[in-house]
């Protein structure tokens, strides 16, 4: 939690900039695993902790813009609660640690509605991802739940949006710990990775580097021999001499920011001839990327270019022929790179995704449909203090080969017959975390091992 006048801050710029709206933003309650009171590790919605910054359950927060005041609604501890949970602080304190004056038991919330409601209000809200959070605005509101959708503003997330996108100092440095986490994490699975280990012994390994930082994971944790699937979330395989790991894993700091990270190391003690060539192409995508992010341009001519000097190394190697602008222009190169090269983080692992990604990744062109450019999450003009992922990766997927194969697709531009011979290969993938500054663009955190001598050095 920061302190009071950041929360008072970041709701006063929000109100500004809607004008006018009864903005409701329902924090997550819990979530039980099998029944209530066994619930899921706890995450609060990330809108909600970004404006009211308190990380408990089952609370709402108001923003009445037209009348420049804020509630908390939410349900103060019982005695009951304080036998099983220890002695609580008292939610009208927190909500006077975040310079919220109104604290409203929640039994007051559809009174609280149906007022607003008399009034006539404009009601701002955005997409819901819980079914329970609809259920709950649904009745207090009087919506119907199953067309809940037509009810969110799209006014209130242009402006949460472009609120969010911009991160502060403050939350640079919070994104920063939570790299830095993440990249222990990193460093700890490269190390202690061996022939003869269960893809889960590692998992284990370092997951337990962020809990001893009092951290959490920012998703699922992908570390896969299989590194085809690009988010292969099975940990049960054997690891053996020349199989190639694909680790994409991320910590969650305390104060809920994420840090999100991709490294590709061999189970050997050093990548083969094969694997080595590979890689050198990857980084060679990821170092486009670099040199190219700044202020101004846009996310998807960058993507275009690194998706080029992929092709054009493809062409080398015998994979791709043809004319490298007219093959990306046309898509071929997704055979091998069928996602976007990266997206926005911060509060989310995918700040804001559940926003919709074509307001938070977009902004003045459409979202094109073609197959890998329509996984583009981030296109937009970069602005200083965007921060956001840089993960090109290279795959060989068996059965999208197979079906391209059969259906003659991009003949023109694609050898099959030497892609075959990396039917077994796998994939790999390379991911940074980026700062957009005033000139230019800083990767966050440590350093961290790029070249194949720097994790080889690691893996002895």
């Amino acid at each position: 939690m920061f302190s009071k006048d950041i929360y008072i801050e970041r709701r006063n710029i929000l109100k500004t900039n809607l004008k006018s709206g009864l903005v409701i933003l329902p924090g997550n309650q819990e979530s039980p695993r099998n029944y209530k009171g066994n619930d899921y590790n706890f995450e609060q919605d990330s809108c909600f902790l970004y404006y009211f910054g308190m990380n408990v359950p089952n609370l709402i927060g108001v923003i009445d813009v037209d009348n420049n005041q804020e509630y908390i609604f939410g349900t103060d501890f019982t005695l009951d609660d304080i036998v099983w949970m220890g002695e609580q602080k008292l939610l009208k304190s927190f909500a006077e640690d975040v310079g919220v004056k109104n604290f409203v038991e929640m039994t007051e919330f559809k009174k609280f509605a149906t007022k607003a409601l008399e009034e006539n209000r404009e009601l701002l809200f955005l997409p819901q991802y819980r079914a329970e959070t609809v259920m709950q605005l649904s009745k207090a509101f009087e919506l119907n739940p199953f067309e809940f959708e037509i009810n969110v503003s799209e006014k209130l997330i242009r402006a949460v949006v472009e609120q969010r996108n911009i991160k502060s100092a403050l939350e640079i440095e919070e994104i920063e710990k939570a790299v830095n986490i993440t990249r222990a994490m990193h460093l700890e699975a490269i190390k202690v990775t061996k022939p003869g280990m269960k893809e889960y012994e590692v998992v284990a390994a370092l997951e337990a580097v962020a809990a001893k930082y009092n951290a959490s994971t920012s998703f699922h944790t992908i570390f896969t021999k299989n590194g085809q699937t690009l988010h292969n979330h099975y940990h049960g395989n054997t690891l053996q001499e020349g199989d190639l790991i694909v680790l994409d894993a991320g910590a969650r700091a305390h104060t809920g920011y994420c840090g999100d990270m991709t490294t590709t190391f061999p189970v050997s003690k050093k990548f083969s001839e094969r694997q080595r060539d590979i890689y050198s192409l990857l980084i060679e995508m990821f170092e486009k990327a670099e040199e190219l992010i700044k202020p101004e341009i846009t996310y998807k001519e960058v993507h275009l270019e690194v998706c080029k000097v992929l092709a054009e190394g493809m062409k080398k190697r015998g994979l791709m022929k043809g004319n490298i602008e007219e093959a990306v222009k046309a898509g071929a190169h997704a055979i091998f790179f069928p996602h976007g090269l990266g997206h926005m983080l911060g509060l989310d692992v995918h700040d804001m995704e559940a926003l919709g990604e074509n307001y938070v990744g977009y902004e003045d062109f459409p979202r094109e449909m073609q197959f890998g450019l329509k996984s583009l999450r981030l296109a937009r003009k970069l602005k200083p203090g965007y921060v956001f992922t840089v993960e090109p990766g290279i795959y060989f997927i068996p059965e999208l080969i197979k079906r391209w194969k059969e259906a003659n697709k991009f003949t023109e531009y694609l050898n099959y017959d030497e892609i075959e011979k990396y039917i077994d290969f796998g994939g790999m993938r390379y991911e940074g975390d980026f700062l957009i500054t005033d000139n230019g663009a800083r990767r966050l955190g440590d350093k961290m091992p790029k070249y194949f001598d720097e994790i080889e050095a690691l893996r002895k």
